[in-house]
């Protein structure tokens, strides 16, 4: 794997499909630029989610965050960015991604965005037995 950055997020099988446990990843050193002034944006981003069948390989997640360091974002934007390319690439039954940027201007930013799976018909029914 390399270990420059990238836009390709690896995953693994999760290992117990059959119940729900959480994930959380803190990264405290995500960054991005403003795409008005063209200064950095520094953040912590916090990734909670509950995997189906797939669960995010760690070492790609940190490649994929480093690659936003050189692109303009509005904070509301990167945020909902990375929720959503999560989401679609291992269809998590929920998740939730919180940017807490540094203050810029006297201004604290807090961003969070969640997704949560509509369960199929068979799921729920499983749920509900």
């Amino acid at each position: 794997m390399s270990t420059s950055p990238s836009k390709k997020i690896e995953t693994f099988e999760n290992p117990a499909p059959h119940r729900d446990y959480v994930v959380r990843f803190d990264c405290p050193e995500f960054t991005s630029v403003c795409p008005m002034t063209g200064q950095p944006d520094f953040a912590t981003l916090h990734i909670e989610y509950v995997p189906d069948r797939l669960c995010i390989e760690l070492k790609s997640l940190k490649l994929y965050l480093w690659s936003f360091r050189d692109e303009g974002h509005f904070h509301e934007a990167v945020t909902n960015l990375v929720l959503d390319e999560l989401v679609a690439k291992v269809s998590p039954r929920r998740m939730k991604v919180v940017g807490d940027f540094n203050i810029r201007g006297g201004i604290h930013t807090r961003v969070e965005a969640s997704h949560e799976a509509v369960p199929t018909a068979r799921a729920k029914a499983a749920k509900d037995s």
